[in-house]
């Protein structure tokens, strides 16, 4: 298999483990992930995380606030240099909070480089949603 195709196949394990997300499981997430002190996230809903207990509690804390959703990288493009990838994307879908729905659609670049022969994400970047934050605000 190709290093794009290994980097593919990590994206689709990434984007289903969001999906998990969706609908209340971070759990996935968990595998995808590198787990070092060098990862960040940059959520559609505004923040940064740095650090795995930083982006885990915040994958977590998504988990409890969404009831339902999908989520897909459509117009994606791999570069591999290495032990070093990403890709850019445009994340499209749908998010769902007390009863209610938004679409989302909102660029995206994800991070990965590969650990002990398994590429693993270390950072996830995406721009804010508007109707995110609307959908989550109190």
């Amino acid at each position: 298999m190709s290093s794009i195709d290994e980097v593919r196949k990590a994206s689709e394990q990434f984007y289903a483990a969001m999906n998990s997300m969706l609908v209340g499981d971070a759990g996935p997430l968990a595998d995808i992930w590198s787990h070092s002190k060098e990862v960040t996230t940059m959520h559609p809903v505004g923040g940064r995380e740095v650090g795995w207990d930083e982006v885990w509690g915040k994958w977590k804390d998504a988990a409890k606030m969404f009831s339902g959703g999908h989520i897909k990288l459509d117009d994606q493009l791999i570069r591999v240099a290495g032990d070093f990838a990403y890709e850019v994307g445009i994340e499209k879908g749908i998010a769902g909070h007390s009863g209610n729905e938004v679409s989302v659609e909102c660029r995206a670049t994800n991070i990965y480089i590969k650990e002990a022969g398994t590429w693993k994400i270390v950072h996830h970047h995406a721009d804010v949603s508007p109707s995110m934050l609307d959908l989550l605000k109190p």
